[in-house]
Protein backbone atom coordinates (compact mmCIF):
# COMPACT_ATOMS: atom_id res chain seq x y z
CA UNK A 1 0.00 0.00 0.00
CA UNK A 2 1.41 3.63 -0.77
CA UNK A 3 1.85 6.35 1.35
CA UNK A 4 -0.33 8.33 -1.04
CA UNK A 5 -3.33 5.90 -0.63
CA UNK A 6 -3.43 5.35 2.94
CA UNK A 7 -6.76 5.90 4.45
CA UNK A 8 -6.64 4.54 7.75
CA UNK A 9 -10.70 3.54 8.63
CA UNK A 10 -10.23 5.17 11.80
CA UNK A 11 -9.22 8.58 10.50
CA UNK A 12 -12.21 8.83 7.88
CA UNK A 13 -14.59 10.76 9.32
CA UNK A 14 -16.69 12.08 6.13
CA UNK A 15 -18.52 9.33 5.09
CA UNK A 16 -20.02 9.40 1.59
CA UNK A 17 -23.30 7.69 2.71
CA UNK A 18 -25.83 7.96 5.13
CA UNK A 19 -27.42 4.25 7.34
CA UNK A 20 -30.61 4.40 6.62
CA UNK A 21 -32.86 2.75 8.82
CA UNK A 22 -35.14 1.08 6.18
CA UNK A 23 -37.37 -1.51 7.40
CA UNK A 24 -36.57 -4.65 6.48
CA UNK A 25 -38.96 -7.20 5.89
CA UNK A 26 -39.08 -10.71 7.22
CA UNK A 27 -37.93 -12.33 4.41
CA UNK A 28 -34.82 -10.22 4.65
CA UNK A 29 -34.51 -10.50 7.79
CA UNK A 30 -34.54 -14.15 7.93
CA UNK A 31 -31.88 -14.13 4.91
CA UNK A 32 -29.04 -12.02 6.96
CA UNK A 33 -29.50 -14.89 9.60
CA UNK A 34 -29.43 -17.78 7.34
CA UNK A 35 -28.50 -17.19 3.61
CA UNK A 36 -25.49 -14.59 5.05
CA UNK A 37 -23.16 -17.60 6.05
CA UNK A 38 -23.25 -19.05 2.95
CA UNK A 39 -22.75 -15.26 0.88
CA UNK A 40 -21.40 -12.96 3.26
CA UNK A 41 -17.95 -12.17 4.50
CA UNK A 42 -17.73 -10.34 7.87
CA UNK A 43 -15.44 -7.14 7.97
CA UNK A 44 -11.79 -7.66 9.03
CA UNK A 45 -8.57 -6.21 9.03
CA UNK A 46 -6.64 -9.03 7.51
CA UNK A 47 -6.50 -8.93 3.25
CA UNK A 48 -9.05 -11.55 1.88
CA UNK A 49 -7.39 -14.28 0.08
CA UNK A 50 -9.69 -14.56 -3.18
CA UNK A 51 -8.33 -17.92 -4.33
CA UNK A 52 -9.64 -19.08 -0.79
CA UNK A 53 -12.63 -16.80 -0.75
CA UNK A 54 -14.32 -18.29 -4.04
CA UNK A 55 -12.62 -21.82 -3.98
CA UNK A 56 -10.88 -20.93 -7.55
CA UNK A 57 -8.97 -18.59 -9.40
CA UNK A 58 -10.42 -16.18 -11.79
CA UNK A 59 -11.14 -12.60 -12.30
CA UNK A 60 -12.48 -10.39 -9.52
CA UNK A 61 -15.36 -7.67 -10.31
CA UNK A 62 -15.82 -5.78 -7.13
CA UNK A 63 -19.03 -3.38 -7.56
CA UNK A 64 -19.68 -0.66 -4.54
CA UNK A 65 -22.74 0.20 -3.43
CA UNK A 66 -25.18 -2.53 -5.08
CA UNK A 67 -28.22 -1.08 -4.32
CA UNK A 68 -31.01 -3.97 -3.95
CA UNK A 69 -28.39 -6.39 -5.49
CA UNK A 70 -30.80 -7.43 -8.71
CA UNK A 71 -28.09 -6.22 -10.90
CA UNK A 72 -25.08 -7.34 -9.26
CA UNK A 73 -27.13 -10.94 -8.81
CA UNK A 74 -27.72 -10.91 -12.67
CA UNK A 75 -24.33 -10.32 -13.69
CA UNK A 76 -23.09 -12.67 -11.38
CA UNK A 77 -25.53 -15.31 -13.16
CA UNK A 78 -24.21 -14.09 -16.62
CA UNK A 79 -20.60 -14.29 -15.81
CA UNK A 80 -19.43 -17.37 -14.28
CA UNK A 81 -16.38 -17.02 -15.54
CA UNK A 82 -15.77 -14.30 -13.05
CA UNK A 83 -16.21 -13.70 -9.52
CA UNK A 84 -18.03 -11.17 -7.83
CA UNK A 85 -17.69 -8.88 -4.60
CA UNK A 86 -20.51 -6.77 -3.49
CA UNK A 87 -20.19 -4.23 -0.69
CA UNK A 88 -23.32 -2.46 0.77
CA UNK A 89 -24.33 -1.00 3.54
CA UNK A 90 -28.28 -0.35 3.88
CA UNK A 91 -29.37 -4.04 5.00
CA UNK A 92 -32.62 -4.31 3.36
CA UNK A 93 -30.79 -4.38 -0.06
CA UNK A 94 -28.40 -6.59 1.59
CA UNK A 95 -31.59 -8.99 2.65
CA UNK A 96 -32.62 -8.48 -0.76
CA UNK A 97 -29.77 -9.43 -2.54
CA UNK A 98 -29.23 -12.61 -0.43
CA UNK A 99 -33.01 -14.06 -1.64
CA UNK A 100 -31.79 -13.64 -5.36
CA UNK A 101 -28.49 -15.18 -5.01
CA UNK A 102 -30.20 -18.17 -3.34
CA UNK A 103 -32.85 -18.46 -6.14
CA UNK A 104 -30.28 -17.68 -8.86
CA UNK A 105 -27.87 -20.92 -7.36
CA UNK A 106 -25.13 -18.94 -8.15
CA UNK A 107 -21.54 -19.44 -6.21
CA UNK A 108 -19.49 -16.68 -7.52
CA UNK A 109 -20.55 -14.43 -5.83
CA UNK A 110 -19.70 -12.71 -2.26
CA UNK A 111 -21.20 -9.76 -0.07
CA UNK A 112 -19.26 -7.23 2.49
CA UNK A 113 -21.51 -5.37 5.03
CA UNK A 114 -19.45 -2.36 5.34
CA UNK A 115 -18.14 0.98 4.29
CA UNK A 116 -16.31 0.90 0.75
CA UNK A 117 -13.37 2.64 1.66
CA UNK A 118 -12.37 0.88 4.61
CA UNK A 119 -13.22 -2.14 2.73
CA UNK A 120 -10.89 -1.19 0.20
CA UNK A 121 -8.23 -0.20 2.47
CA UNK A 122 -8.31 -3.16 4.61
CA UNK A 123 -9.44 -5.89 2.72
CA UNK A 124 -8.40 -5.91 -0.75
CA UNK A 125 -5.16 -6.85 -1.41
CA UNK A 126 -3.11 -4.66 -4.07
CA UNK A 127 -3.24 -5.04 -7.99
CA UNK A 128 -6.16 -7.99 -7.18
CA UNK A 129 -9.24 -7.11 -8.80
CA UNK A 130 -10.12 -6.71 -12.41
CA UNK A 131 -12.38 -4.32 -12.85
CA UNK A 132 -14.75 -1.75 -10.24
CA UNK A 133 -17.98 -0.83 -10.50
CA UNK A 134 -19.88 2.34 -9.35
CA UNK A 135 -22.98 3.06 -10.61
CA UNK A 136 -25.13 5.69 -9.25
CA UNK A 137 -23.30 6.39 -6.38
CA UNK A 138 -25.17 9.08 -4.06
CA UNK A 139 -24.81 12.48 -5.62
CA UNK A 140 -25.28 14.48 -2.65
CA UNK A 141 -26.72 17.59 -5.02
CA UNK A 142 -26.03 20.59 -2.67
CA UNK A 143 -22.55 22.25 -2.67
CA UNK A 144 -21.74 21.70 1.08
CA UNK A 145 -22.52 18.02 0.75
CA UNK A 146 -19.66 17.73 -2.46
CA UNK A 147 -17.41 16.34 0.26
CA UNK A 148 -19.21 13.34 0.74
CA UNK A 149 -19.01 12.18 -2.09
CA UNK A 150 -17.45 8.91 -2.77
CA UNK A 151 -15.49 9.72 -6.08
CA UNK A 152 -12.23 11.71 -5.03
CA UNK A 153 -8.64 11.79 -6.01
CA UNK A 154 -7.37 9.87 -2.86
CA UNK A 155 -10.64 7.09 -3.82
CA UNK A 156 -9.13 6.87 -6.87
CA UNK A 157 -5.44 6.85 -5.88
CA UNK A 158 -7.20 3.78 -3.52
CA UNK A 159 -8.89 2.13 -6.72
CA UNK A 160 -5.98 2.17 -8.98
CA UNK A 161 -3.97 0.56 -5.98
CA UNK A 162 -6.29 -2.35 -5.94
CA UNK A 163 -7.11 -2.63 -9.64
CA UNK A 164 -4.33 -5.46 -11.64
CA UNK A 165 -2.73 -4.52 -14.76
CA UNK A 166 -5.17 -3.97 -17.69
CA UNK A 167 -8.17 -3.44 -14.77
CA UNK A 168 -11.02 -0.83 -15.39
CA UNK A 169 -13.16 1.36 -13.33
CA UNK A 170 -16.54 1.37 -14.58
CA UNK A 171 -18.50 4.47 -13.23
CA UNK A 172 -22.48 5.95 -14.18
CA UNK A 173 -24.26 8.92 -12.71
CA UNK A 174 -27.43 10.79 -13.96
CA UNK A 175 -26.83 13.69 -12.28
CA UNK A 176 -24.45 16.53 -14.70
CA UNK A 177 -23.17 18.01 -11.81
CA UNK A 178 -21.64 14.65 -10.69
CA UNK A 179 -20.84 13.99 -13.68
CA UNK A 180 -18.65 17.13 -14.05
CA UNK A 181 -17.29 16.53 -10.85
CA UNK A 182 -16.13 12.77 -11.63
CA UNK A 183 -14.05 14.12 -14.57
CA UNK A 184 -12.42 16.70 -13.11
CA UNK A 185 -11.50 14.46 -9.86
CA UNK A 186 -10.07 11.83 -12.37
CA UNK A 187 -8.29 14.60 -14.28
CA UNK A 188 -6.60 15.74 -10.71
CA UNK A 189 -5.99 11.97 -9.61
CA UNK A 190 -4.10 11.47 -12.67
CA UNK A 191 -4.06 7.62 -12.27
CA UNK A 192 -6.77 6.90 -15.00
CA UNK A 193 -7.55 7.84 -18.88
CA UNK A 194 -11.34 7.51 -20.09
CA UNK A 195 -11.32 4.77 -22.56
CA UNK A 196 -15.14 5.07 -23.68
CA UNK A 197 -18.10 7.18 -22.36
CA UNK A 198 -21.43 7.72 -23.28
CA UNK A 199 -24.55 10.24 -22.68
CA UNK A 200 -27.47 8.21 -23.42
CA UNK A 201 -31.01 8.24 -22.19
CA UNK A 202 -30.97 4.73 -20.87
CA UNK A 203 -30.65 2.78 -23.98
CA UNK A 204 -26.74 2.57 -24.65
CA UNK A 205 -25.78 1.17 -21.09
CA UNK A 206 -21.80 0.68 -21.19
CA UNK A 207 -21.56 -2.98 -20.34
CA UNK A 208 -23.84 -2.88 -17.50
CA UNK A 209 -27.33 -3.57 -16.86
CA UNK A 210 -29.92 -1.43 -15.99
CA UNK A 211 -30.52 -0.17 -12.88
CA UNK A 212 -33.47 0.94 -9.97
CA UNK A 213 -31.38 3.90 -10.38
CA UNK A 214 -30.96 4.93 -13.38
CA UNK A 215 -34.82 4.18 -14.15
CA UNK A 216 -35.47 6.52 -11.48
CA UNK A 217 -32.97 9.13 -12.95
CA UNK A 218 -34.51 8.50 -16.39
CA UNK A 219 -38.49 9.41 -14.91
CA UNK A 220 -36.96 12.51 -13.40
CA UNK A 221 -35.70 13.34 -17.39
CA UNK A 222 -32.20 13.07 -16.78
CA UNK A 223 -29.62 11.65 -19.07
CA UNK A 224 -27.10 8.99 -17.91
CA UNK A 225 -23.29 9.44 -18.27
CA UNK A 226 -21.17 6.10 -18.31
CA UNK A 227 -17.45 5.74 -18.38
CA UNK A 228 -14.87 3.08 -18.65
CA UNK A 229 -11.69 4.15 -16.98
CA UNK A 230 -8.23 2.72 -17.67
CA UNK A 231 -5.33 3.15 -15.62
CA UNK A 232 -3.03 5.65 -16.92
CA UNK A 233 0.23 4.90 -18.31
Amino acid sequence: MTSGTNIPARHRTIRSFVRRAGRLTPSQQRALEEVWPEFGVDFDEEPLQFGALFGRTAPVVLEIGFGNGETLVQQAAEHPELDFLGIEVHEPGIGHCLLAARDAGITNLRLIRHDAVEVLVAMIPPASLARVNLYFPDPWPKKRHHKRRIVQPRFLDLVADRLSAGGSLHVATDWENYAEHIEAAVRQSGRFECAERRVHSGDEPLDRPETKFERRGLRRGHRIRDWRFVLAD
